[in-house]
C-alpha cells in the first residue's frame, strides 16, 4: 500500500528560498503515520517546499488542513479524486467543518486520530470508507506510538528542531482560540517515562521544541517532567502561560533542564479586552514582574500578541510596541484577530454579522476578515504591518537583545533572521511606510 500525507501549501507570503528551506515539519503527519503498518509505503510532503506529483501511482492520500490551507487541500484533494484515488482530510478545519470539507474527501476525519485510524485503514482495505471517523472518547496519551519521523529524513524539512508532544489540550477556555474546540476542554499528559525515552532518542547534545500549547498548565505534571529532563542536558523551548512567573520553583526546575525560551500569549495590554475573551488568567499589571521574574531564571520570552480586539483604538499599536521595547521581549509574534470556524469568536461575530471576508485563504491572522470595532479595516491592517515593522527595526532588536542573558545567544540572530522576513513580506504586501493615523514616534 502507497500512502501520500501532504501538508498544503500556506497562502502567507514566504519571503524568500531560504525561508522556505528553514520551515518546520508538522508533527501531526508524522504522528499520523505511525498508525499504518509497517509494510506500508510511506511519504510526508510539504506542499509549501515540495512539488506534488498528482501523476504519481498512489493507493490513499492524507491530506491535513488548518482554516487557511484549506482552499489548497481542497484542490490537492480534487485533483487526486479526479483520478480516482481516495482522500482522506483531517486537522483542525475539516474538524471545525466536516460537511464542506466531505464535499472533497472521501472520508473526513474529525478531531484526533488515536481511536480511529485502525479501523479506517482497516476499512480501506475492504473497500467500505465510511464518510466520517470520529472518535467516541478523547483518546488517551498512555503508550502512544512515536511519530514516524524517520520519514522526514533525506526531505527539505527544517530538521535541527526535535519536536516532542507532552500534553494536549488547554484548560483555559479563550474565545478566539481553537485548540480547546478540537481537543475538547480537557487536558491530558503522557507519562513521563515515555516522554523521557522519546528525547533520549534524539542525538546528544539536542535542542527540543516541546510543541505543548501550553506546557505549564499542569504545574505538577511539569515539574515531574522538568525533573526528568534535568540529567539529559538537553537545550528545550515551549509554550506556556503567563502564570509560569506565579511559581518560583517551577521557573527554576524550567530552567535548570534546558529551557531557554517560552512563547507566552499575553495577547492584550488591556484588561477589558482580556475579560471579554475569556482570557482571565492574565493580569496586565502583573506582566512586567512576571516578565522580569522570567528573566531572572535565565528563560527568554517570545511575546505574543493580537491586534483587534474591541476596545483596540489607534494606539494599540504604538503601546504593545513600546511595551515591548520597554520590558526587553527577546522576540514578539503579531497577530489580527480572527473568527475561526468552531470558536466562540465565530459563531458571535456571524451572529453580529461582523464577518466580511469568506475565502479561507485570507484567514492566516495576518488580514483583516471582520469588521472591527473601534478601527476601521484599514486601520488594524497598517497597524499590524506598522508594528511587525517597528520590531524588525534595528533599534528595537537590540534594544531587546544586547544584555548578558543567555537568551540573547538565541535570540539575537533569530530577530535579524526575521528582520529579513518581515522586511520582504511587507515589501510583498504593499505596505507604505507611514500613514497619516499611525504613530510616527518611532524611526522605522
Amino acid at each position: 500500500m502507497k500512502v501520500h500525507l501532504i501538508s498544503p501549501k500556506s497562502p502567507a507570503v514566504c519571503a524568500t528560498e531560504r525561508d522556505k528551506a528553514i520551515q518546520f515539519s508538522r508533527l501531526s503527519l508524522a504522528t499520523v503515520a505511525a498508525w499504518f503498518p509497517e509494510e506500508t509505503n510511506l511519504r510526508i510532503i510539504n506542499d509549501n517546499i515540495e512539488e506534488i506529483n498528482f501523476q504519481e501511482k498512489v493507493d490513499l492520500v492524507g491530506i491535513t488542513a488548518m482554516t487557511s490551507t484549506a482552499p489548497r487541500a481542497y484542490e490537492i484533494a480534487d485533483k487526486f479524486r479526479e483520478r480516482g484515488v481516495p482522500v482522506i482530510l483531517g486537522g483542525i478545519h475539516p474538524s471545525a467543518l466536516p460537511q464542506e470539507a466531505s464535499q472533497h474527501a472521501d472520508s473526513v476525519v474529525i478531531g484526533e486520530a488515536e481511536g480511529v485510524m485502525e479501523s479506517l485503514i482497516e476499512d480501506f482495505r475492504k473497500r467500505r470508507l465510511k464518510k466520517f471517523y470520529h472518535s467516541a472518547r478523547r483518546p488517551s496519551l498512555m503508550n502512544l506510538p512515536l511519530p514516524r519521523k524517520d520519514l522526514w529524513q533525506g526531505s527539505k524539512f527544517y530538521r535541527e528542531w526535535n519536536m516532542v508532544q507532552t500534553t494536549r489540550g488547554c484548560p483555559f477556555y479563550c474565545d478566539f482560540c481553537s485548540v480547546t474546540t478540537f481537543f475538547g476542554r480537557t487536558y491530558r499528559t503522557r507519562p513521563v517515562p515515555e516522554v523521557i525515552k522519546e528525547v533520549k532518542q534524539f542525538p546528544h547534545p539536542s535542542t527540543i521544541f516541546f510543541v505543548d500549547d501550553n506546557l505549564t498548565a499542569r504545574p505538577d505534571y511539569a515539574r515531574r517532567l522538568f525533573k526528568a529532563l534535568t540529567p539529559l542536558k538537553i537545550r528545550w523551548f515551549g509554550q506556556s502561560s503567563i502564570t509560569i512567573a506565579k511559581d518560583e520553583e517551577l521557573l527554576r526546575l524550567a530552567s535548570r533542564s534546558g529551557c531557554f525560551g517560552l512563547f507566552i500569549g499575553f495577547e492584550s495590554l488591556s484588561s477589558t479586552n482580556l475579560k471579554e475573551v475569556g482570557k482571565t488568567s492574565n493580569h496586565v499589571q502583573e506582566y512586567p514582574t512576571a516578565i522580569k521574574k522570567i528573566h531572572d531564571s535565565g528563560i527568554g520570552v517570545v511575546g505574543a500578541f493580537i491586534f483587534g480586539f474591541d476596545s483596540d483604538d489607534v494606539g494599540v499599536f504604538e503601546e504593545t510596541v513600546k511595551f515591548i521595547d520597554k520590558n526587553q521581549l527577546e522576540l514578539a509574534s503579531f497577530a489580527i484577530l480572527t473568527p475561526l470556524p468552531g470558536t466562540r469568536l465565530y459563531k458571535r461575530m456571524e451572529e453580529e454579522g461582523r464577518i466580511i471576508e469568506r475565502d479561507w485563504a485570507k484567514y492566516t491572522c495576518g488580514e483583516v476578515v471582520f469588521r472591527p470595532r473601534l478601527l476601521s479595516v484599514e486601520q488594524l491592517q497598517n497597524g499590524y504591518y506598522w508594528a511587525r515593522k517597528q520590531i524588525s527595526s534595528y533599534a528595537s532588536i537590540f534594544k531587546r537583545t544586547l544584555h548578558l542573558r543567555k537568551s540573547a545567544l538565541f535570540s539575537l540572530p533569530v530577530n535579524l533572521l526575521m528582520r529579513r522576513a518581515s522586511r520582504a513580506f511587507l515589501k510583498k504586501s504593499g505596505f507604505k511606510n507611514s500613514s497619516p493615523y499611525l504613530p510616527n514616534s518611532f524611526s522605522l
